[in-house]
C-alpha cells in the first residue's frame, strides 16, 4: 500500500448472519476474519449473541485478545434467544438504535454471508454514507462468490443510473479478510457535491446516549 494514505481503524463493525450457511468455507472464513482482526489489534463492535457467523468472528476475535462489543435489542435477550454475548454487551430498545449506535461506534463496516437482517444493515449503512451521514468505509467479503449477485445488481442500478457512479464507490468487496481490510484502510470518502450540504446531527436524547458509550 506505498504511496496510499492509510485511515486509522481501530473497530469494526461486523454484519453477518445468525446461522452458519450451508457451506463449511462460510463458517471457516468467519473466524479467519477474527483472527485478521486481532492480529492488527482492532476490537470488534457486532450485533450480540453467538449464534452462526455472527458467533464465530466474535471467538476469534476474543480469543486474540482484543475487546469485543454486542449492542443488542433486549427482545433478543429474552429466553436467551441468540446465546451470550461474548465480550461486553449494551442494551437497547430498537434495531434503529442499535444501528445508530453501530454507526456511532464503529470505524469501518464488514458484511459476511447473511440473510435480510444483514443486507437491511449494509445498506443502512451504504445509504447513510451517501447522504452524509458518515464518512465510514463499508466492504462486503465476498466468500466463494456469496455476493456475486448483489454486486451484480449493484452494477446493474448504476447502468440504469438508479446509482451514481460515485455513490457505487461507497461499497466495497474483496475476497479475503487481509485484503477487504487493506481496502478499508486506503478507502476516500467522496461525497456528492449537492448531499454533502446536508448536515445532520443526533436529537439531544441520542447525544446524551452516545457520550455514555463503551469505550473500546
Amino acid at each position: 500500500m506505498e504511496g496510499v494514505s492509510v485511515r486509522k481503524i481501530k473497530k469494526i463493525c461486523v454484519f453477518c448472519g445468525a446461522n452458519s450457511g450451508k457451506d463449511v468455507a462460510f463458517v471457516n472464513a468467519a473466524f479467519h476474519l477474527g483472527k485478521v482482526l486481532g492480529k492488527r489489534k482492532i476490537d470488534l463492535v457486532y450485533g450480540g449473541g453467538k449464534l452462526g457467523l455472527i458467533g464465530c468472528v466474535s471467538t476469534a476475535v476474543a480469543q486474540h485478545e482484543r475487546k469485543v462489543l454486542g449492542i443488542i435489542p433486549s427482545a433478543f435477550t429474552v429466553n436467551n434467544l441468540v446465546g451470550e454475548t461474548c465480550g461486553k454487551e449494551i442494551k437497547v430498545a430498537t434495531m434503529q438504535e442499535r444501528l445508530v449506535m453501530m454507526m456511532e461506534l464503529s470505524d469501518a463496516f464488514i458484511a459476511l454471508p447473511g440473510g435480510f437482517g444483514t443486507l437491511e444493515e449494509l445498506f443502512q449503512m451504504i445509504s447513510w454514507a451517501q447522504l452524509n451521514i458518515h464518512n465510514k468505509p463499508i466492504g462486503v467479503l465476498n466468500i466463494n462468490g456469496f455476493f456475486n449477485g448483489l454486486l451484480s445488481f449493484v452494477d446493474h442500478a448504476v447502468k440504469q443510473e438508479f446509482i451514481t457512479p460515485r455513490a457505487r464507490k461507497i461499497l466495497i468487496s474483496a475476497t479475503t479478510a487481509d485484503e477487504l481490510v487493506d481496502k478499508l484502510q486506503a478507502f476516500r470518502f467522496e461525497p456528492d457535491p449537492a448531499l454533502s450540504k446536508l448536515k445532520w446531527s443526533p436529537s439531544s436524547s441520542q447525544k446524551e446516549k452516545l457520550d455514555l458509550t463503551l469505550r473500546l
